[in-house]
């Protein structure tokens, strides 16, 4: 069983105020995840409570323990590239603006 350990109290304060007043929800639920894990609840039941996968949960205690707070928060580069390069969205706005004018 792996479980978050060994926290001071300003880290578990600090995960407190981020669950109660970040504006990202991922974070929010990251933040109270490693507090419960810190409190002894299993992955077997943050699965449950965040309804998750197991891999989820993992990667959330990897990202803790490599990153502390930092690694609440989403790393750049993550979801879909952008499939128009910048002269095709300048090109995009262009036929807009003149559709706009008929």
């Amino acid at each position: 069983m792996r479980f978050i350990k060994g926290l001071s109290q300003d880290p578990i304060k600090m995960l407190a105020r981020i669950y109660k007043q970040s504006k990202h929800h991922q974070v929010r639920q990251r933040a109270q995840c490693i507090k419960l894990s810190h409190d002894g609840y299993t992955i077997k039941d943050l699965i449950a409570i965040f309804n998750v996968s197991r891999l989820t949960i993992t990667n959330w205690f990897d990202d803790w323990d490599m990153f502390m707070l930092a690694g609440l928060y989403d790393h750049k580069g993550r979801g879909r590239k952008p499939k128009l390069n910048d002269e095709q969205k300048k090109q995009v706005k262009k036929w807009a603006k003149s559709t706009q004018k008929i």
